[in-house]
């Protein structure tokens, strides 16, 4: 976790240390701290407001070029970082507001590697002017809502009436747009995200407990 707040920290260490299947293994101030030393680690949990000045796009990018991905804890009271966030490349932004069973199932989802679709989120997306979104034909579209939503290419050609190859055809296609539009997505998890910003596929909601 990357907090300048102790109390933050220590909240989210006492939070996980009741999950079997979480620990907080790392903490600092700074981006440049924790990367100085950086222990293997599955998950980074990044506030977007430090005291050192830092960006959020210089301290993402930093983070990922490890191979580490990253989930953002935020008070959110600054649109214009959440977006630069959100650019930037991360699996998600949760408010440090949301209740802590949901902020803990946030970082468990992103341990996985799966995005964190959340409104946060999809208000900076939405918001954001420099997003060039990618206009698709209404069979790419369907390839990839079906695909981006978790099938497999097999199932997708099975679902549409068309053949594995094309699917991946289409894919190719796909990944081809995002890439000349600036916003390249190499993987599946990638896919669903633009599938997710561009609104082909909805933010999920909340249940209500």
């Amino acid at each position: 976790m990357v907090d300048d707040h102790q109390f933050t920290i220590d909240g989210l260490r006492v939070r996980l240390a009741d999950c079997a299947d979480l620990e907080l293994v790392a903490h600092a101030s700074t981006v440049a701290d924790l990367v100085a030393d950086l222990p293997a680690l599955d998950l980074v949990v990044l506030d977007l407001r430090l005291r050192d000045g830092s960006s959020p796009t210089g301290n993402v990018e930093a983070i990922r070029q490890r191979g580490v991905p990253v989930l953002v804890l935020t008070s959110g009271e600054d649109p214009y970082l959440v977006r630069e966030a959100a650019r930037a490349g991360v699996l998600g932004v949760i408010r440090k507001s949301r209740s802590p069973e949901d902020i803990v199932d946030a970082i468990r989802t992103a341990v996985r590697g799966e995005v964190v679709p959340t409104t946060d989120w999809a208000a900076a997306i939405d918001g954001d002017p420099e997003i060039d979104l990618v206009d698709l034909s209404p069979q790419h579209r369907k390839v990839l809502e079906l695909y981006a939503a978790g099938e497999t290419a097999t199932r997708v050609a099975s679902d549409l009436k068309i053949s594995r190859e094309t699917v991946n055809d289409y894919l190719r296609r796909i990944r081809t747009k995002y890439a000349d539009a600036g916003r390249p997505a190499p993987t599946k998890s990638e896919l669903y995200k633009r599938a997710l910003e561009d609104g082909w596929l909805p933010f999920p909601r909340r249940r209500k407990k």
